[in-house]
């Protein structure tokens, strides 16, 4: 149990020295057009580098596209490409905020107008407001465990139970429910699914004609990639666990259609075509940080202290995607980057992207240490200790048990507690967590959260039980009639 005490300050301390070094001085080359065989060099690199099965990038600038490619394996080991369909998670929040902003453009809503009077029966009312509900300033919580739902309708109707966390606009909590029930706003006033809101007043005009919003994972679309989760170094096939994820996270796209909406964004919600699809000013408020939101926006948010140059962005993680899409007000410069792989140690999207910012910048990238990988060794490596002390404790239990024959058994007992704490965890995450609320996780979900960490669970459960079961045995044997005789 001392070996399970010490994994995350061990991770952490691999993490601190393997990390990413800062990045290199500027080139001498002045900023200016990204060549774009730098930007293959990098992406390639970085993928090798860090065991990703592949990504795919779109960069803009002054809304056009200067370069997009896709790298590594896609769909059925094809080679992945800028067409090719990747989830990309809470990026998709942008893409609901846009939806609401062209509705009070066209005065069908009012950003500071209670959702009361769009969605009646919404509760926890309290005053909530479409704005605050676009900055997570609301005050709905972000609970871990949710119960299922496979519809807008549904999911924003069991809001209702939840507690808020804070008043209604008084300070930011993002949090995935605030995009459910502005979705459901959009729903209630276009008199249509959202999926299908966007794709006739978001994607169409933009030319994303292979971007597709959904409700749940399951629902079908037609190419999508396989997600996969980093483990030791490599990628396992990670399935998305079903959840309702409409307005939060339910878009697939490709880096061809996210330059579309780079561009269109950099050029004032202009879209390709030269018809406005935003007016300039809410374009630009989408953008704003927000009362008592910190650093967010309207589906953005602001780049934080010390990092160089400033940004808005949004980054999206699932089970088996990491999205990243970031704009460089300062130098003209959009980026947006799709992975086909979540890690549970590093946000790859977002490193990939401050890469090729630097490129754009002048300066050399640096693709990092492979930290996740090497937090992955170091839990293998605890694996195997944990196997191999179990085994050992195995081979003395008879001896173990001996030297505490006269214990009481309350005792005996007492003693056997901590090696059940690993035993005791393991039920919890792959047996009682995914049955929580109802929730459609299931065992091989909760594995896929973190498969190095839950190895080891696994391991340290299944030498705590085989230990406790061995020294009972032992007792009881040692306790039987006659066995002190039979051991003389």
């Amino acid at each position: 149990m001392r070996v399970l005490a010490s994994v995350l300050s061990l991770a952490l301390a691999v993490s601190a020295a393997a990390g990413p070094t800062a990045p290199a001085a500027a080139a001498a080359a002045p900023p200016g057009r990204v060549d774009p065989a730098e930007v293959d060099a990098f992406v390639t690199g970085y993928l090798d580098r860090h065991g990703l099965p592949g990504a795919a990038v779109a960069v803009v600038r002054d809304g056009e596209t200067v370069h997009e490619a896709g790298y590594g394996e896609g769909l059925g080991g094809a080679p992945l490409t800028e067409h090719s369909r990747l989830r990309i998670g809470s990026v998709a929040k942008s893409f609901t905020a846009f939806a609401v902003l062209r509705l009070a453009d066209e005065g069908r809503v009012d950003l500071d107008a209670p959702v009361t009077r769009y969605l009646p029966d919404f509760r926890p009312d309290r005053g909530i407001t479409l704005r605050q509900l676009l900055s997570h300033t609301s005050g709905l919580p972000s609970p871990v465990v949710v119960a299922p739902a496979t519809t807008l309708e549904e999911g924003v109707a069991r809001i209702a139970e939840w507690e808020l966390s804070a008043e209604p606009g008084t300070s930011y909590a993002y949090s995935n429910a605030n995009y459910w029930v502005a979705a459901r706003v959009v729903e209630a006033v276009a008199g249509r699914p959202f999926g299908d809101h966007l794709a006739e007043r978001v994607f169409a005009p933009l030319g994303m004609d292979d971007t597709v919003g959904t409700t749940t994972p399951s629902e079908p679309v037609e190419g999508l990639v396989p997600g996969h989760v980093t483990a030791y170094g490599g990628a396992l096939p990670a399935p998305e666990p079903e959840a309702m994820n409409g307005g939060a996270g339910g878009v697939v796209s490709t880096a061809h259609d996210m330059a579309a909406w780079l561009a269109m964004q950099q050029r004032g919600g202009i879209g390709p075509d030269g018809r406005r699809l935003l007016s300039e000013a809410l374009v630009e408020e989408s953008r704003n940080r927000q009362p008592h939101a910190g650093r967010a926006g309207l589906g953005w948010r602001h780049s934080g202290e010390g990092v160089t140059p400033a940004r808005v962005s949004h980054s999206g993680v699932t089970a088996g995607f990491n999205a990243q899409q970031d704009l460089v007000t300062g130098s003209g410069y959009g980026v947006a980057v799709l992975v086909n792989a979540f890690s549970p140690a590093r946000e790859h999207a977002y490193e990939i992207s401050s890469g090729i910012i630097d490129l754009t910048e002048g300066r050399t990238p640096d693709p990092g240490a492979p930290t996740a990988t090497a937090v992955d060794l170091v839990l293998g490596a605890l694996t195997a200790a944990a196997l191999a002390l179990g085994v050992l404790g195995l081979r003395r239990s008879g001896r173990w048990a001996a030297r505490r024959a006269a214990w009481p058994a309350w005792r005996f007992g007492l003693r056997l507690l901590p090696q059940l704490a690993a035993p005791a965890l393991a039920v919890f995450l792959f047996l009682v967590a995914p049955a929580l609320e109802g929730n459609s996780y299931t065992t091989a979900d909760a594995f896929r959260l973190f498969p190095a960490f839950m190895v080891l669970v696994a391991a340290l459960a299944a030498a705590g039980a085989a230990l406790t079961a061995a020294r009972v045995a032992a007792r009881v044997r040692t306790a039987a009639p006659g066995a002190g005789e039979a051991r003389r």
